[in-house]
């Protein structure tokens, strides 16, 4: 349920994670003002790239980014659901840290997808690229490539910065989410078992996410499309510390909040969509086992 939640939430919101990929690796390791900026912002930058790639450049990465919310959500919430079924999230402090650990084995499980989604959602035409073009030909020869050049471990190239921006992410989504409903249901705002309550919630978990989770996104992101040398080495980052000192020597703190508005816009409705469709589907299969046990 978790898996298909996030799948359905995902083919909304990929053309802002089209635009938010673009917006981070603009002007990397540049300081600002020396670089031309094709994207401007959220809007600005959809109809760039609606323009120039048409409207299928806004669905680019769709398939990779349907395997990474399926296989990356279907771990996080299917454990994050036995962990709240088990009662581990209603002692202090475990609402995060069930969600992080949640996050940490999806991102992980996940990974080789996102690289391959990352590389394919930067890869534009010359007069609006930024980063590096890998030029695939599509996801299935984005894996191929991968594997003949890197093997196995190559797919897991980037983990490292992975793993802390869903730990981080998901700790604060999961987290925010369960408190923000439990204090709208205590609230009284709407009828207990309404959907208004999730989506309530869902909106405030966004905002949280958005806050917390960006700089840790765009170091993701600059780790997972950087080329590699013969030695299957990162050309630009040695790694996470080495990334996050490298973006703040070039381009600033606020290079770190780089692509930040379609973070928002993007993981705002991710957020709710995904949270509200997990919730009413977790519902629907309770009453649904409910009326079966007393039947």
């Amino acid at each position: 349920m978790g898996a298909l939640a996030c799948c359905g939430a995902c083919v909304f919101t990929n053309p802002l994670e089209v635009v938010k990929t673009r917006l981070q690796l603009q002007g990397e390791l540049r300081a600002r003002g020396s670089y031309q900026r094709h994207y401007r912002g959220v809007l600005q930058a959809l109809w760039l790239v609606g323009r120039t790639d048409g409207l299928r450049g806004l669905q680019k990465g769709l398939s990779a980014g349907l395997l990474y919310q399926g296989f990356m959500n279907g771990v996080r919430l299917g454990f994050y659901s036995y962990t709240e079924a088990a009662g581990l999230t209603a002692v202090p402090g475990g609402s995060l840290i069930a969600g992080a650990t949640a996050g940490a084995l999806g991102a992980f499980v996940a990974s080789p997808a996102y690289l391959v989604k990352t590389h394919l959602q930067a890869q534009a035409v010359a007069t609006i690229a930024v980063g590096h073009q890998h030029n695939h030909q599509g996801v299935s020869s984005a894996f191929a490539t991968i594997y003949r050049r890197e093997g196995v471990v190559g797919l897991w190239r980037g983990v490292n910065g992975a793993v802390p921006r869903v730990m981080v992410g998901s700790a604060s989504q999961l987290a925010t989410f369960s408190s923000a409903k439990d204090w709208v249901s205590r609230l009284q705002w709407f009828s207990p078992n309404s959907w208004l309550v999730a989506l309530t919630a869902a909106m405030i978990s966004g905002v949280a996410v958005t806050i917390t989770m960006t700089p840790f996104d765009v170091i993701s992101t600059r780790l997972y499309n950087q080329p590699v040398d013969e030695l299957h080495r990162g050309r630009l980052y040695r790694g996470f510390l080495d990334c996050l000192l490298k973006v703040c020597q070039t381009e600033g703190p606020l290079g770190l909040y780089k692509g930040m508005g379609p973070v928002f816009f993007r993981l705002a409705p991710h957020t709710m969509l995904s949270m509200l469709f997990w919730d009413l589907m977790r519902q629907r299969a309770l009453r649904y086992y409910d009326s079966q046990g007393r039947s």
